[in-house]
């Protein structure tokens, strides 16, 4: 899922981009005076500025929305990994359990029931 969330996020912060480098500023208006009219004729003397205006906004909502969410699944299964340092604290304030060392004289375990196998 965290996977899936970030490729959105690198999509959607890639289209905001394009599409803000897209639009036109406040200034472009003012080379319309010198000669420079024909640039808004792709898509209309406003047709252009509103649907990448909309266009940026619904890739900004989303990228918002799933900045939220990755920020949630990163603090909620924050808890649930340890780091080395955890660890070691761990194995600090545990009691310390030592087996006993075996002797080489002591006797073996008898396997199964005690019985013989069968021929």
């Amino acid at each position: 899922m965290h996977d899936i969330l970030l490729i959105v996020q690198l999509v959607s912060g890639v289209c905001v981009v394009i599409l803000v480098l897209l639009q036109h500023g406040q200034g472009a208006d003012a080379g319309a005076g010198f000669g420079a009219g024909a640039s808004g004729t792709v898509f209309g003397a406003r047709g252009a500025t509103t649907a990448l205006s909309r266009t940026t906004a619904v890739f900004a909502a989303i990228f918002m929305l799933n900045s939220v969410a990755l920020t949630y699944l990163s603090t909620r299964t924050q808890e649930h990994h340890k780091t080395i340092l955890n660890l070691a604290a761990e194995q600090r304030t545990a009691p310390a359990v030592l087996a006993a060392p075996k002797s080489p004289h002591s006797p073996a375990k008898p396997s199964g029931s005690g019985q013989p196998p069968a021929k």
